[in-house]
Order: structure tokens, then C-alpha cells, then sequence
């Protein structure tokens, strides 16, 4: 009885819980969009690994974010190869440069130098084969979409990148960065380029692909003996994103600061969804003090009033999660890094509900003085 009374009350007072409902959603929008773009925005230093096919990645031991790579021992190569679960290793170089644009557009570029056959590992998921076969002419470049503006360089123009001229063949997708600009090309030219890489045995990365790729833990277990760790360190392609995204999240004043603003916001729609929820209770005072007075106990009413809390929390997370999707979309079309994936929206989906649950509970001390008498007030 208390269930069905607690919908039908809100069906037939649903202006009075109307604003509750739009603070949930406000909540959930506010919560699941600083969160997504939280992560998207941290996750932007880990694009090469994301990127990429590659099942291992072997570096610079110690490395803590994929974009912070060191160059290591060419011959690390030939010791990959001899294991029988290896199939394919190419090196990966990330340089840095000075970009200048033919109308200006002075600004500091990560030079990413990927293998160009069609079937590279390097950038794989990013780039298609007849993309990569643009870079094959010695100093072309590739650069976001996004970030053409801000390189004052269009499509078949041609550009400086420490002294050096390049020209722009074509743009990719979702290769912007959260600082800088990352700009695509092949070993030779990024070599040519970014003189710290001139010599044939500085490699940044190698890149590992097995034949099977359930055997990524098991490689990098046997390559990760005492011995190795002081040449090079090995991961598989999950960890060296996680710690990434972990570094530039947890150990960064930017992540720090980021993480600062969202609880800002998940504070704000806690307070937002307790004091609207409550103040719908509330206006419901006199109704629950009639069914005090024909006898309806007081656990009965607070199974109405934690059902119509749920109620409020479903329904406003509905229009909450529809906003966020709306929010992506919005996101996609600009280029922002925006990570809304199904662990974002469950965690701040069952944050949403939590709170305005927790709002019905702070809301049941007003029924404590919902007695008959107050009808007559």
C-alpha cells in the first residue's frame, strides 16, 4: 500500500516534485560531465599507447606517463626477437619541436614517428593504410584535425619545425593533446627533424606484437628479469595507459586541480538535490500528518517517502544521463576530449541515486512532526 500511495502521490502532485526531479538530472549532468571530461582530458597523454595495436610496449625503466619516454638501447630489439611469441617489433619515436606556420602559428609540437606500412602497429586505430602511405614522401606531416588552426597550416601547406620544412599531407581524428599539439610523421622524417633522434640506435618505444595477445603477461614476465630492469622496462599496452592516466591525474597540479573542481561539483548537486527533495517533503507535511491522523504508522510513511525519493532519483537520472549523451555528442562534434564511457555513468549514476536516497532519509525528520495537530496550524 505505502509503494503504490508514494507513486500515486508523486503522478498526482508532480509540479511540487518537478523541481526535485530537474535537480537530480542537474546533478547527474554535472557529475557525469566534470568526471568524463576529467578523464578524457588526462587520458589525452596516453593517445600513442590507446592508439596503437601493439600488446607490449618496452621503454626507459621508470617511465611514469607513455608521453614522458627516454630513449633506450637499439638492440633491445634483437633480444625481443628471439622469443617465439613475438611476431613483429617496431620502434616508436617521440620528439619535440618548434612549429611555425606560413601565417605564424609559433608553437611547441610532439613529434610521434610511426612505422609506415599499412599494417604498423604505431597509431593503427588512428590512422588507415592509405593514410599512412602519405608519410612515406620524406618530410610530410600529419596533424588533428582540431589543431589546424592553432598551426595556422592547412592541408598541402608547407610548414617549419625546427628550421626544417615540412608539408602537411592530411589530418587525423582524436589525436589532440591536452597541452601541446601532436604532430604524425615516419621514423626518417622525425629523425631528420628532432636532432636528439638523429642516431639510428635512439629508440623512444618498441613496439611488440604476438601471436597471441593473451600472452602479453607472460612475455613481459620473462622480460622483466632482474637484469633487464636497469636497460628497459616492459608493459603491456593497458598498464602503460593506466599509468598514464594515473600520473597525469593523481601527480599533476593540472589532475589535482581537475579532480578539486569535480568534487566541487558533486558537492554542489548533493546540496542542490537534498534541499529541493526536502523542500517537496516538506511541502507535503499536511498530507502525511491526515495519514497520521487515520492511523497510517510512522515506518509506513517512511516507506513513502524513501519510495518517492527513489522515484525522484531514477526519473532525474534518466534526463541526467540523457544530457550527458547530449553533452558527448556536443563534445564529439568539437573535438573535446571527452572519456564517457559505461563505468563513468554507472559510478555517477549510483552516486546520483545515492544522494537523493540520502536526501529522502534527512527529509524523514520533518515527518517526526507531522502529528495530526499541525492540521490545525
Amino acid at each position: 500500500m505505502a509503494v503504490a500511495l508514494a507513486r500515486k502521490t508523486l503522478l498526482h502532485e508532480w509540479r511540487r516534485f518537478l523541481p526535485a526531479v530537474m535537480s537530480v538530472g542537474f546533478s547527474g549532468v554535472l557529475i557525469i560531465v566534470q568526471g568524463a571530461l576529467l578523464l578524457g582530458i588526462v587520458g589525452t597523454n596516453a593517445l600513442p599507447v590507446t592508439q596503437s595495436r601493439a600488446d607490449l610496449w618496452i621503454g626507459f625503466p621508470g617511465t611514469q606517463s607513455a608521453d614522458l619516454g627516454r630513449s633506450i638501447d637499439a638492440g633491445v630489439s634483437a633480444e625481443l626477437l628471439v622469443d617465439p611469441r613475438v611476431v613483429r617489433v617496431e620502434p616508436f619515436l617521440m620528439g619535440t619541436g618548434d612549429w611555425r606556420g606560413p601565417r605564424g602559428g609559433g608553437i611547441s609540437v610532439t613529434l610521434l614517428g610511426i612505422d609506415t606500412r599499412p599494417d604498423g602497429l604505431g597509431l593503427a586505430k588512428a590512422l588507415s593504410p592509405g593514410t599512412r602511405a602519405l608519410l612515406e614522401e620524406p618530410a610530410t606531416v600529419l596533424v588533428d584535425a582540431g589543431d589546424r588552426d592553432k598551426l595556422a597550416t592547412a592541408v598541402g601547406e608547407a610548414a617549419e619545425i625546427n628550421g626544417q620544412r615540412v608539408r602537411v599531407v592530411g589530418t587525423t581524428n582524436d589525436m589532440r593533446a591536452m597541452g601541446g599539439v601532436n604532430v604524425v610523421a615516419s621514423l626518417a622524417t622525425v629523425r631528420a627533424i628532432d636532432k636528439s633522434l638523429a642516431a639510428a640506435d635512439n629508440v623512444t618505444y618498441y613496439l611488440v606484437g604476438l601471436r597471441s595477445p593473451e600472452a602479453a603477461t607472460t612475455v613481459r614476465n620473462r622480460f622483466s628479469r632482474h637484469e633487464n630492469r636497469t636497460r628497459f622496462e616492459v608493459w603491456t599496452a593497458a598498464d602503460l595507459a593506466e599509468r598514464s592516466v594515473r600520473y597525469w591525474l593523481l601527480e599533476s597540479g593540472a589532475g589535482v586541480g581537475f579532480i578539486f573542481a569535480t568534487i566541487v561539483a558533486l558537492l554542489v548537486g548533493i546540496l542542490i538535490t537534498s534541499q529541493t527533495l526536502m523542500a517537496a517533503v516538506a511541502a507535503s507535511t499536511p498530507q502525511y500528518a491526515t495519514l497520521r491522523a487515520i492511523g497510517v504508522s510512522f515506518p509506513k510513511l517512511r516507506r513513502i517517502v524513501v519510495e518517492q525519493a527513489g522515484w525522484v532519483g531514477a526519473v532525474g537520472l534518466a534526463f541526467g544521463l540523457a544530457g550527458s549523451l547530449f553533452a558527448a555528442l556536443l563534445a564529439r562534434l568539437n573535438g573535446i576530449p571527452f572519456a564517457l564511457g559505461p563505468g563513468i555513468m554507472v559510478l555517477s549514476g549510483g552516486l546520483v541515486l545515492a544522494v537523493a536516497l540520502l536526501a529522502g532519509l534527512l527529509a524523514l525528520r520533518r515527518l517526526r512532526h507531522a502529528d495530526p495537530a499541525a492540521l490545525l496550524r
